[in-house]
């Protein structure tokens, strides 16, 4: 009689441990998937992506100086500017390294 207690406090706590892993499976993992975490893309964005933003912020403010007579005649110049000039340059300087989204 002695031993079904011993049994029985061993079985519990037999499933007491395989129940730990399904707690932690059932927390919120949102912190593990974000991208911005990545080493290699962090990388990647310093060596390549950062350059080619700026030529592209470059030749976007050259084609808009080449472009705002046109962009005057059709009333929206601010919309021009902000497309090929303001999206390039927050995409290249004021994003995160590596947060591509």
């Amino acid at each position: 009689m002695h031993q079904l207690p011993n049994k029985l406090i061993a079985l519990l706590l037999v499933l007491a441990v395989m129940g730990l892993p399904c707690g932690a499976m059932a927390t919120n993992n949102s912190g593990l998937n974000d991208p911005q975490i990545d080493a290699g893309a962090m990388a990647a964005d310093a060596v390549v992506v950062r350059p080619v933003g700026i030529v592209a912020t470059a030749a976007g403010f050259v084609l808009f100086v080449v472009g705002v007579p046109f962009a005057a005649l059709g009333g929206n110049v601010g919309d021009a500017w902000n497309a090929m000039v303001v999206y390039p340059a927050k995409f290249t300087f004021a994003r995160p390294l590596g947060d591509f989204e």
